[in-house]
């Protein structure tokens, strides 16, 4: 083939993005320089993190740049090479998603072996997603073997293995929330104590119910009325990771803080933000510990999984408006 498609941002959002928001551009497939490859991709990552990178705003991570192909998680295979280290037919992890072909040094490549499990996993459960939450769970928030663990948007490619993780380390008691009846029932599933549906009522009063004496960690994903919840709910010196706020990713007024935050002061209670690049000296033991788990049937993950590079943008929507089950993907 030499033609390449790829998504590019034709404009940013202001409130939620729209299809409009995404053009679908050809190009041609690129050729490698010295020390460079070619990858074609396999599949590629849709996060929520993304959303606020259509901005142009300072942040951790520069924005996307107008009328230029996004960028994000992809795994694919070597199609071209002019690294000695990396050879044609190679399977690399790579950051250069939203594209079928996409040319980088090959230094900006992780080899992976796809005989160790599907190469999707590499996006989810043995990647990003998965050191995420392994590292927001115990190293942020230090959760302890007995302590009580809530996780919202639970039924999210991070909130799911939060919330598996924390049974395996020995937490006494798990609750999710999460959108639906059916996410509800999937968390139950995969061994949470409790979960309830957000909508089928006030979030503080669902939790009180899911979890009567408290809570000590919470992990979160949403920010909002989830977060005010979880401070009421906190037991003393409870630790709050704070992983993601996707409540408010596409509000166009500045969100109101939880109105119960003097209650941080009287619990005692530790609210940490946290980015998984900081905690990439955990990889080693996060990928001992889960491959064991994954090989032993402990632990489970799930996929949404969208074709086509021309779909990416409604792969995108979909994930901000809870579509997914686990880890949304597009498989191009």
């Amino acid at each position: 083939m030499t033609t390449n498609r790829e998504i590019h941002l034709a404009s940013r959002p202001a409130g939620w993005p729209t299809e409009d928001t995404f053009r679908l551009v050809e190009t041609d497939v690129p050729t490698p320089g010295p020390g460079q490859i070619v990858v074609r991709n396999q599949y590629m990552s849709v996060d929520p993190y993304m959303r606020g990178r259509m901005n142009d705003v300072k942040s951790y991570v520069p924005p996307f740049a107008l009328d230029a192909p996004l960028d994000g998680g992809a795994i694919g295979e070597v199609v071209a090479s002019e690294a000695p280290d990396v050879a044609v037919g190679d399977t690399v992890l790579h950051n250069l998603g939203w594209r079928e072909y996409a040319v980088l040094g090959a230094r900006s490549a992780r080899k992976v072996d796809p005989s160790l499990a599907p190469v999707s996993a590499y996006l989810g459960v043995l990647g990003m997603t998965g050191l995420t939450a392994y590292a927001g769970l115990l190293e942020v928030a230090a959760m302890k073997p007995g302590e009580t663990v809530f996780v919202s948007a639970a039924a999210g490619s991070v909130g799911s293995l939060v919330g598996q993780i924390a049974k395996l380390k020995g937490a006494g008691r798990v609750v999710g929330s999460a959108g639906t009846a059916a996410k509800v029932q999937r968390l139950k599933a995969l061994g949470f104590d409790a979960a309830f549906d957000y909508h089928d009522g006030p979030v503080r009063e669902s939790l009180r119910e899911a979890a009567p004496d408290g809570i000590d960690v919470y992990f979160d994903n949403v920010g909002g009325d989830h977060l005010e919840a979880a401070i009421s709910a906190m037991n003393l010196h409870g630790r709050v990771a704070i992983c993601g706020m996707i409540a408010q990713y596409n509000d166009t007024e500045p969100p109101a803080a939880p109105r119960n935050l003097a209650m941080v002061i009287g619990k005692r209670l530790t609210l940490r933000g946290f980015l998984v690049n900081d905690h990439g000296h955990l990889r080693e033991e996060f990928v001992r510990d889960v491959a064991g788990w994954l090989r032993e049937g402990q632990l489970s993950y799930d996929e949404t999984i969208i074709d086509g590079i021309d779909n990416a943008p409604a792969a995108f929507l979909g994930l901000l408006r809870g579509e997914n089950l686990g880890k949304m993907l597009v498989r191009l």
